[in-house]
């Protein structure tokens, strides 16, 4: 039986080349008695694999069984798998078979096996090195001749390293890995998946037919689908049975896919303790005040070299400078007149001069960030009447920082 006969048999949709080669594996395993570790996300379909195995293995008269380990209580998981003796535990009023008993000869599907308790783990390898078991609360060693496929949407490896599975049971039960695709991998497959199951509901529940314009199934095809197949054919069933507009676009299509373009998640925003980190934000207020002043300078007297010479122009401008190198109040050094700050700006005497000045001007300034930071302190306490806690929100720094700040630059 050929990848194509199995897919018809067992209503596989799909032709991704991932795919494909899972259902190749699984042809090719089935005819023998090695144990196989099936490992996918959650809906991706590991069960129908197991189906594939066993139906196409020389057990397939006999019996198959899927038992889902993550669903079991630890305390009874052990009876349930290899049974029990009468009055082995309360409640246990008479002997009972367990599952390996029940299905000798067959094939016993192990869903979730990342789940089982380490105890347990332990007698699922004697099962499979030597095909042993004895029953809860009894001494008898029995035989069975059973198959093991299991599954896992978990990375077993990690468990392993982590302490949580055994090892030797790992590599026991990985001796063939058979790897499902999950469905975000075989977007070319999605669309032909919905019009399969929308196909089955509408037909179920009598509804009209279903359409999708080219927007929505891209939409379909981009969506990461964490719950993948399953996932995809209960939207189908939703959309069937609740949706008016049977011709559906992407917006009609957002009612039953989340919108993954953002983020609702609130975030997480962690104060920082440390002094210097404060200190950093006050700094680089500083930097960025000054970048902005020293801006706007450039464009006025780039503006001033293109004005024509007009003296009315200039003079307007030259006092806007003015005002705005008095706003700046960049700190006076104590070095001396050396250090003063001269801003002049001559304006052309005639034609003969247009475009350019007669002289050059030079701006000095002082970039220190002891002076720039003394002084933004002293402005904000002045704008808050010496309140330092609203001072301290002005700047953007901690009550404690900024007291530590006063102290350390002598403002009192």
């Amino acid at each position: 039986m050929d990848v194509q006969e199995i897919k018809n048999r067992f209503g596989i949709i799909g032709n991704s080349p991932l795919l494909n080669r899972a259902i190749d594996i699984a042809r090719q395993v089935a005819p023998t008695d090695i144990s196989v570790l099936i490992t996918g996300e959650s809906g991706s379909g590991k069960e129908v694999f197991s189906h594939i195995i066993h139906s196409m293995s020389p057990r397939k008269h006999g019996p198959f069984i899927a038992v889902n380990c993550g669903a079991i209580p630890e305390g009874t998981i052990d009876s349930e798998l290899f049974g029990h003796e009468k009055g082995s535990f309360t409640g246990a009023h008479e002997a009972r078979k367990g599952y390996f008993e029940v299905v000798d000869g067959g094939t016993i599907f192990l869903d979730e096996v990342a789940e089982l308790p380490i105890g347990t783990q332990a007698r699922l390898l004697r099962v499979l090195e030597t095909g042993e078991y004895i029953r809860v609360g009894s001494s008898k060693v029995q035989k069975t001749n059973v198959r093991v496929i299991a599954a896992t949407n978990k990375d077993v490896f990690d468990a392993v390293k982590e302490g949580k599975f055994r090892e030797d049971l790992y590599y026991r039960l990985n001796t063939v890995p058979l790897k499902i695709p999950a469905l975000r991998e075989r977007k070319e497959d999605i669309y032909l998946l919905f019009r399969k199951f929308i196909a089955d509901f509408t037909d179920k529940y009598r509804s009209p037919s279903v359409q999708l314009d080219p927007d929505a199934q891209q939409m379909l095809m981009n969506y990461s689908w964490p719950g993948n197949v399953r996932q995809l054919k209960n939207i189908a069933e939703q959309i069937a049975v609740l949706e008016k507009n049977r011709d559906i676009t992407a917006e009609g299509m957002l009612n039953y896919i989340p919108n993954e373009s953002g983020n609702n998640l609130p975030m997480r925003i962690e104060k920082s303790s440390k002094d210097d980190f404060s200190e950093r934000d006050i700094l680089y207020k500083v930097l960025f005040d000054m970048k902005k002043d020293m801006v706007e300078l450039k464009k006025l007297v780039a503006e001033i070299i293109r004005n024509e010479g007009n003296s009315a122009d200039f003079s307007s401008h030259q006092q806007a400078i003015n005002q705005l190198y008095r706003d700046i109040e960049l700190p006076q050094s104590s070095a001396g007149s050396n250090d003063q700050h001269t801003l002049t700006i001559h304006q052309p005497k005639s034609e003969k001069n247009y475009g350019r000045m007669d002289e050059a001007h030079e701006v000095e300034e002082s970039l220190s960030l002891f002076e720039k930071e003394s002084d933004l302190i002293k402005k904000a306490l002045k704008k808050h009447k010496g309140k330092r806690k609203l001072a301290a929100q002005e700047l953007g720094i901690s009550e404690r920082t900024l007291y530590r700040k006063i102290k350390e630059l002598d403002l009192n």
